[in-house]
């Protein structure tokens, strides 16, 4: 690609990468791609990672870089910082509804004066609160199983971080 390259076309490429683990939502709506500088025409891509244990972490790089070579662009720089840390409240509100339709219970925003054991986690099929944690992990590390009580179905609750 020898065009100048703008941040549009970059943040344009990159809304195609999606998360490993919920391929229905794009990194940029999960809040993980922070900024993207341009210098010399090339992209740097500055990223946080959900959790640094996240077993999907390399392949999230991996994607970002296969998404930019897919569009000619070779030479890039895709740099991880830590500050500020990532958050739940980094999910956008359209990534929160895809989780929602995915069937995935979304996290609410923080609030630091509630404890997460007090929190009514909706079931993301009938809307109920009356719901039950089965166990603290889903089918992922970020993820907790739960069960509605009403409809009788198990779900995933993205957790609150």
């Amino acid at each position: 690609m020898n065009e100048k390259l703008t941040k549009k076309q970059i943040l344009n490429i990159l809304s195609e990468v999606v998360d490993p683990e919920i391929p229905v939502i794009s990194l940029e709506e999960l809040g993980i791609i922070r900024d993207i500088k341009i210098k010399d025409n090339i992209p740097e891509i500055i990223i946080t990672h959900t959790y640094s244990g996240c077993p999907a972490n390399n392949i999230i790089e991996l994607d970002i870089k296969m998404a930019l070579l897919k569009y000619g662009i070779s030479k890039f720089k895709i740099t991880t910082t830590l500050f500020p840390a990532w958050t739940t409240d980094n999910i956008s509100q359209s990534g929160i509804d895809k989780l929602l339709n995915y069937g995935i219970a979304p996290p609410p925003k923080l609030n630091f004066n509630n404890i997460e054991n007090d929190l009514h986690v909706k079931c993301p099929r009938c809307n109920s609160e009356n719901t039950e944690q089965i166990n603290k992990f889903g089918s992922t590390s970020c993820k907790a199983l739960y069960r509605c009580l009403d409809c009788k179905e198990p779900f995933d609750y993205f957790k609150c971080i």
